[in-house]
């Protein structure tokens, strides 16, 4: 699957389903000095991922500063055809300076199998 390049930084498109609605997200970083997958709180709420009162607030940081996250465990994450059910995200503000709906990070990366070619900007899963 090709990615795009934008700040001289991989970005792909990302199908997210959660209680059986579907959403698409496009402008999402593929980053693999996160470990974890960040969606956008204000693309989510669209399929009616909001905080919960029970929910546990989490601050997470990185080379981009921090923010404060929340979970959910999503019926699937999907990137081209590879989909992983059961996964869980964390939703925060992403605001970070420029156009980012989300971070891909090593959770997903992993579990999907990733290879990354940064020569022809290609991502391709393992069967």
């Amino acid at each position: 699957m090709q990615l795009s390049l934008k700040h001289n930084l991989p970005f792909t498109t990302v199908r997210v389903s959660y209680k059986g609605d579907v959403l698409e997200i496009p402008d999402i970083l593929v980053d693999t000095g996160s470990s974890s997958t960040v969606l956008s709180a204000d693309f989510l709420a669209k399929i009616n991922i909001t905080p919960l009162a029970e929910d546990v607030l989490h601050t997470i940081s990185g080379v981009g500063g921090s923010e404060v996250v929340f979970t959910r465990l999503i019926d699937y994450l999907q990137i081209g055809e590879k989909k992983i059910s059961n996964f869980e995200i964390e939703i925060g503000g992403m605001d970070y300076g420029f156009q980012i709906n989300g971070i891909l990070g090593m959770d997903f990366l992993v579990r999907a199998g990733a290879l990354i070619n940064l020569q022809e900007i290609k991502i391709e899963f393992d069967s």
